[in-house]
């Protein structure tokens, strides 16, 4: 079952809290997790009915020696040489995930892109502009939140280039 809420719920996320305290128009979409999904964003999708080309994943990624952020569709995956080339950098590996949930404060499965411990250079895959709103992680697993991708660009200052593959 899927739980919708425009309001900002007591014991919001750090994601939510920054939408709220920024003003900006978003849906909380919360469900029932299962640990035993072997995916969270194929999961998210089934349990929302949404499309999974319009929910994004959030991977973080070593470029260079520095974390970036990449959003991607769960329907895809994402373009390590594509992502360093739109921040600038030469290499790109998935970041450690013990290192991404410390730099995020989010843990794997749940990460935002939005309302980070430490804001991180982001990139959000160019797809996301072809959809009026996208579903990313509302900072936990089993919660979504749903905005427009250029609301989401501007709040993380994203690079907006093409770094997800089908």
């Amino acid at each position: 079952m899927v739980k919708k809420s425009k309001k900002q719920q007591p014991g919001g996320t750090p994601a939510t809290v920054a939408l709220t305290a920024a003003g900006v128009p978003f849906t909380v979409h919360a469900y029932e997790h299962d640990p035993a999904h072997p995916s969270y964003g194929e999961e998210a999708a089934e349990a929302m009915g949404v499309s999974p080309e319009r929910v994004f994943k959030t991977l973080v990624a070593d470029v260079d020696g520095s974390l970036t952020v990449a959003v991607v569709p769960v329907a895809g995956s994402l373009d390590l040489k594509a992502l360093a080339s739109a921040v600038g950098g030469k290499r790109a590996a998935m970041a450690d995930p013990a290192l991404a949930e410390r730099t995020t404060g989010y843990v794997r499965g749940g990460i935002s892109p939005l309302g980070q411990r430490k804001r991180l250079p982001t990139v959000l895959d160019d797809s996301a502009s072809a959809h009026a709103t996208v579903c990313v992680s509302a900072g936990r697993r089993g919660l979504e939140v749903e905005l427009s991708p250029a609301d989401l660009a501007r709040l993380t200052d994203a690079v907006v280039a093409p770094v997800g593959r089908a």
